[in-house]
């Protein structure tokens, strides 16, 4: 079984910066494709970034050149480090892990960004 905690979350004000950590249990990190969603009030869940097994990392087109994703494998730890955050990135951020067809989740980070 695997087991995924967030952390990190929290209120900051526009144009801040956040860094969330996914911390995972066992060594599992270089051998998943990791990454993160989010979920915003009253929408679906929508894909935010992954890196995987190989180092290969993508993102959702409205976070690129102001999220990174990375991943510290001696820690077991994911990261997402956001900046020039706006009001609209306020959402409840989840780390997942892919290992074949199997998908395992944490329970999620609140971020909301106000003034």
């Amino acid at each position: 079984q695997v087991q995924l905690v967030e952390s990190g979350g929290g209120l900051v004000q526009p144009g801040g910066s956040l860094r969330l950590s996914c911390a995972a249990s066992g060594n599992i990190l270089s051998i998943y494709s990791v990454g993160w969603y989010r979920q915003a009030p009253g929408k679906q869940r929508e894909w935010v970034a992954h890196i995987t097994s190989g180092g290969s990392v993508d993102y959702v087109d409205s976070v690129k050149g102001r999220f990174t994703i990375s991943r510290d494998d001696p820690k077991n730890t994911l990261y997402l480090r956001m900046n020039s955050l706006k009001p609209e990135d306020t959402a409840v951020y989840y780390c997942f892990a892919d290992f074949g067809v199997e998908r395992y989740w944490g329970e999620g980070t609140l971020v909301t960004v106000s003034s």
